[in-house]
């Protein structure tokens, strides 16, 4: 901080001593202020929140990787990997082909060969959906003169399209992030079919009511998870800004329209059980939690903002990076069978009372921010190695933080929901995607017996993992 305002002495000795301090208060809360505008200013995906698409041409990216002099493509000795073949039962045609001369002298060649090599060819036919046109006959009775008429058979859906098709619709929304525009005109070109924008919204609707049993089941298996990563960011609802949230576990995604960031969406979409650790940022809303890993990706993002900030402040930040380096080189370790949590536990007993020196020593510095940085991981320090002692679980939220990915692209293609429906259909549709994904189910065939089941009156099928399990086995 500046001692006094850049004066000439004889003209600041002019000054009486209480507008001396008036105007040093008034320099050094400038000063701040200043200091605090270019940290914002320098804020990037480095040292926040940021995503790397925001980042101005001024941050440098990693340099790649410099040539190893190599061919592209896979290096001697690799395992090979090749697509695999369609059953014999699933071909449309088998046709033998067999030289009829020897490629060197002419002579004519017979027989089979036992193992001939298989060159299969896929190719699609022509896409025609198939319509079924039901004629509803009125009839006069001639009794006494009362028009009736005939009602739908059983099992035929009131709409003009099926479960499969509507499936699809839903697919190419939820999964693929394509705007009910896109949709129409890919129905359009790829089957032929005419559907207005209106009714893919209406089928949207629809789609996410019958959604919605499954979707509460997963809701009800995250709160009673023994552990769950959790993250949230920023949706538009017209143009009022709400929060999307997304909770994961092992076997289940679910996301949550929300209209806030508050304590009381994720205690609803965690439960407040004791026992449960929860993998998450170090965002306020979630300090009632007992049991928390924070997120490391995050702490070094921190750690980075402390280096930018120069002076004490860059020192701190450097040996904090260093210790959350080594403690990552020894996950990776733990990771992949190389070393025993064991050992993980006896190296962290010694990494850890050189953070929390560390942490002592930013609370001790100069800049304002790093020392309130480093005073919160203090406090809760216990957060920053729940990972260690508790089996399964990560020292990163990178869970939570890729199934957001798609979430986030879906939001900026679309801009986000027109209406309180438009969200019921995005938070279910993407927890069924991810669900579906996570457990090796197929969307499409999951919310075509999903349609199909609504249609014949009986319930949707369940996304729960004991569930799936058994009806993949049936």
């Amino acid at each position: 901080m500046t001692d006094r305002p850049p004066l000439p002495q004889d003209l600041w000795d002019t000054i009486p001593p209480a507008a001396q301090a008036a105007v040093l208060a008034l320099v050094r809360s400038l000063e701040l202020r200043i200091a605090a505008l270019e940290e914002r200013l320098n804020k990037n995906s480095t040292n926040s929140s940021k995503p790397p698409s925001s980042d101005p041409p001024s941050v440098k990216r990693r340099p790649p990787t410099p040539p190893s002099g190599k061919k592209r493509g896979g290096q001697p000795g690799h395992l090979r990997r090749v697509r695999p073949l369609v059953p014999p039962d699933q071909l449309r045609h088998v046709i033998p082909c067999k030289p009829p001369h020897c490629r060197k002298c002419g002579h004519e060649l017979q027989g089979n060969d036992p193992q001939p090599l298989c060159h299969q060819v896929a190719e699609l036919p022509p896409v025609s959906p198939v319509v079924d046109e039901y004629q509803l006959h009125r009839l006069i009775c001639p009794d006494c003169g009362v028009s009736t008429c005939a009602a739908l058979p059983p099992g035929v859906p009131k709409g003009a399209f099926g479960p499969r098709l509507r499936a699809i619709l839903s697919v190419l929304a939820g999964a693929y992030r394509l705007g009910k525009r896109p949709i129409r005109q890919l129905v359009s070109d790829l089957l032929g079919l005419s559907i207005s924008i209106g009714m893919i919204a209406r089928l949207e609707r629809q789609g996410a009511a019958e959604l919605e049993t499954p979707v509460k089941e997963l809701r009800e298996h995250v709160r009673a998870a023994a552990s769950a990563h959790i993250d949230e960011t920023s949706w538009w609802q017209g143009r009022v800004r709400v929060w999307l949230w997304v909770a994961v576990t092992a076997t289940a995604t679910v996301f949550t329209i929300a209209p806030t960031r508050g304590a009381a969406v994720a205690q609803a979409i965690l439960g407040t059980a004791a026992a449960k650790v929860v993998i998450s940022d170090r965002l306020k809303s979630y300090n009632w939690i007992r049991r928390r890993q924070f997120c490391w990706a995050h702490l070094r993002r921190d750690f980075q903002a402390m280096v930018d900030r120069g002076g004490e402040a860059a020192e701190v930040g450097q040996r904090l990076l260093g210790h959350s380096d080594r403690l990552f080189d020894w996950w990776y370790k733990v990771r992949d069978g190389t070393m025993s949590r064991n050992t993980l536990r006896s190296y962290v007993a010694t990494l850890r009372i050189l953070v929390r020196d560390d942490l002592q020593r930013g609370v001790d510095c100069a800049c304002t921010k790093t020392a309130g940085t480093c005073r919160e991981l203090l406090a809760e320090e216990t957060h920053l190695w729940t990972f260690v002692r508790v089996e399964g679980i990560e020292p990163t939220n990178n869970e939570a933080e890729r199934s957001l990915r798609h979430a986030v692209l879906y939001r900026k293609t679309s801009g986000g929901t027109d209406s309180e429906s438009g969200s019921r259909f995005v938070e279910r549709i993407l927890t069924v995607v991810a669900t579906c994904r996570q457990q090796k189910i197929n969307v499409l065939e999951y919310l075509t017996r999903c349609y199909q089941a609504h249609r014949d009156g009986q319930p949707a099928p369940s996304l729960l993992p004991a569930a799936s399990a058994a009806e993949q086995a049936a």
